[in-house]
């Protein structure tokens, strides 16, 4: 395909989605609201590890530490009123409409460096779409540095499987199932492996040619939920630290638009977890009930965050 990378265009909403949803990638440059919410993530991290820059903390402590402190400060992130504020902002600074988009409560991500912890609460991810893990096919991710990073410890897009189908383990899997048993302070056990049965290419994949895009602290990479990506083999000697939340307009919802589905066959969907820009209001029923499989009764429909989960 014939993959472009918009960098801070000016283009309406409806045609930026119609363009994430052909695989095309869009950056945009710091706005002030991100710009804030990267401070709160600092200033959050940096009161978790005392006295200690958070990206060279794992040099100072043991993993069962390091992750004790993550499993507070991921949370708390979550929950800050604060977050819910900036992402409001964030979505006005990018033309969105508050009353039909709807987001995801943001996460805090860490990337640790040369093999530290990359299991549970911090997670390594290897290549994937967000469409195996009951992503509907109109969502688009939203990331962004919390501090400075390099091609070292980013993250990549591996475009050339945007047409290409990828045999994977996504008909293991089931969002509501997962909801129900895999989240949660368990996770914090998960130091040397990680059992949960998290969808991954039952295939090899070729990463290059790969995309690796470097923004500054608060600029952001909107892409496709079903854009295949991983974390780059962080070799810098810092963690990175990184925040991540997801959007989708109720009228795509609604009428089926979105990228197209080549290759994921999960259960459930997520579709429930998404927040109106302008109240915080759900998404209607009758809309999540679109893309229900009749699964619902095997777990939990929405997954209540807690203190560790992940």
């Amino acid at each position: 395909m014939n993959n472009t990378i918009y960098y801070d265009v000016n283009l309406d909403d409806d045609e930026r989605r119609r363009q994430l949803f052909e695989g095309q990638i869009f950056v945009y440059s710091p706005k002030a609201s991100t710009r804030e919410l990267c401070a709160l993530a600092q200033s959050m991290a940096e009161e978790a590890f005392p006295g200690l820059d958070p990206r060279e903390a794992q040099h100072h402590m043991s993993p069962e530490k390091f992750a004790e402190i993550l499993g507070k400060l991921k949370p708390a992130f979550i929950h800050h009123p604060e977050a819910k504020r900036l992402i409001q902002r964030a979505l006005q600074d990018v033309g969105a409409n508050l009353e039909t988009t709807y987001f995801d409560v943001p996460r805090m991500r860490t990337s640790t460096s040369d093999g530290y912890l990359t299991t549970g609460i911090a997670y390594a991810w290897h290549p994937h779409r967000d469409t195996w893990y009951s992503a509907p096919s109109c969502q688009v991710n939203w990331w962004m540095p919390v501090y400075d990073l390099d091609s070292s410890n980013a993250m990549a897009f591996h475009p050339r499987y945007w047409n290409q189908p990828v045999k994977n383990s996504s008909q293991d899997y089931n969002y509501y199932v997962w909801n129900k048993e895999h989240r949660g302070t368990k996770v914090l056990n998960y130091l040397k492996e990680d059992p949960r049965p998290l969808p991954r290419a039952t295939e090899p994949v070729e990463l290059d040619p790969q995309i690796r895009i470097i923004c500054p602290v608060g600029g952001f990479i909107l892409f496709s939920g079903a854009q295949l990506h991983s974390s780059v083999p962080n070799t810098s000697g810092k963690t990175r630290f990184s925040i991540d939340f997801r959007t989708l307009d109720r009228d795509d919802a609604l009428h089926g638009r979105g990228a197209p589905n080549i290759d994921s066959e999960c259960g459930g969907t997520s579709i429930r977890d998404f927040l109106r820009g302008a109240d915080f209001a759900r998404l209607p029923e009758e809309i999540a009930a679109l893309y229900d499989d009749g699964t619902g009764k095997m777990g939990e429909l929405i997954y209540q965050q807690s203190e560790g989960g992940a």
